[in-house]
């Protein structure tokens, strides 16, 4: 059970280079530490094989509805934050770039409140809590699968191996069901972008307004703008918010192993979320421009396919330009961690009570 208890490490954590949304570091980062192992409360005089089977199901329905729910609400809460890191993404794109040097949080806030009224900062949030219960399914339900099969061929299902190898397949499992997962989910994610990347001007109406206008002008594949980049951020988002967790996790038990779970869990997921935030940030930003190439009628800006974008974007803004962006996204890394593990945690003792018998 303690490998098994593990698995949250892994399921949702390529969700921050697609919305992720990724996102997404917060998901990336909290849901590490959100999926615990829960010890069996009943004493019941059935077979075990029997109640194993039951308890996996309850857990599995109230882990998959609540995770949904602290998801949306934790990104709610934090969602100005994440339109202002998207609006600084792709300012490089179609603005002035002498009037990029000295990036203002703080003006670009008032700006949004004075031009745009304060329901702007939520711009998008609507498509994103429409993303999220998808996505965690599909990244739940993959993730088994996944894992089964590489227990099955690399013969571990009858017999214990090592903790390197149970966790090579929970990595790999988890990587790819992320992959899979963003590509199942993506056209939301880069309407999500489009929404909330508009200014006073709105080219994009609304969700069904935005995927009729797209594939009218852009074709089908135009929904899937900027998917390369996504996927190539999951691994290395997957690889080190994992590592630093675990590694953080594991220094300070053995020095301070008397210390709150909780706040364990929530300092090691906010530096885990932190670090992965910044290693991944530029891949995450290229996302961004790539999915607004040719929105609304503009002329294409990047046409190099990937690894020409990064080559673009250092040539005019130097390699800054490929962090623009990261202090709003670190900013809402600790309470979007913090939102996501108290709610969860509320919603799992409410569900508890409610009767599963179905």
């Amino acid at each position: 059970m303690n490998m098994e208890a593990r698995v949250g490490v892994v399921v949702e954590g390529g969700q921050r280079a697609l919305n992720t949304a990724h996102s997404s570091v917060v998901d990336a980062s909290a849901r590490k530490f959100l999926q615990q192992p829960q010890q069996p409360q009943h004493n019941l005089s059935v077979p075990k094989r029997s109640l194993n089977q039951h308890q996996a199901q309850i857990g599995t329905v109230q882990q998959l509805l609540a995770g949904g729910i602290a998801g949306a609400f934790s990104k709610t809460c934090t969602a100005p934050l994440a339109r202002l890191t998207i609006l600084f993404q792709v300012q490089g794109m179609h603005s002035d770039l002498a009037a990029l040097s000295k990036p203002s949080i703080l003006r670009e806030a008032s700006r949004i409140a004075n031009e745009e009224g304060f329901r702007a900062f939520w711009k998008g949030n609507l498509v994103t809590i429409a993303h999220r219960l998808p996505y965690s399914s599909v990244n739940f339900y993959c993730y088994e699968h996944y894992k089964n099969f590489l227990q099955s061929v690399l013969g571990l299902d009858n017999h214990r191996e090592s903790a390197s190898v149970n966790l090579g397949v929970h990595f790999v499992g988890g990587g790819l069901a992320g992959m899979t997962a963003a590509s199942a989910t993506y056209p939301l994610d880069l309407v999500r972008t489009r929404l909330a990347a508009q200014r006073q001007a709105i080219y994009y109406k609304g969700i069904w307004h935005s995927f009729q206008t797209i594939c009218r002008e852009e074709g089908f594949l135009g929904l899937y703008k900027g998917l390369g980049a996504t996927l190539l951020g999951v691994g290395p988002s997957i690889a080190i918010s994992f590592s630093v967790y675990e590694s953080l996790r594991s220094f300070w038990q053995s020095y301070r192993p008397n210390d709150p779970t909780v706040m364990v869990s929530l300092a090691c997921g906010s530096l885990s979320g932190i670090a992965s935030s910044t290693a991944t940030f530029p891949i995450d930003l290229v996302r961004r421009r790539m999915q607004l190439e040719g929105a609304g009628g503009r002329a294409r800006v990047y046409n190099n396919g990937l690894l020409g974008t990064f080559r673009y974007i250092i040539q005019s803004e130097g390699l800054r330009g490929l962090y623009r962006g990261i202090l709003p996204e670190y900013y809402k890394v600790v309470p979007g961690v913090g939102i996501v593990f108290m709610t969860y945690e509320t919603l799992k003792i409410l569900l508890s009570s409610v009767p599963t018998s179905f």
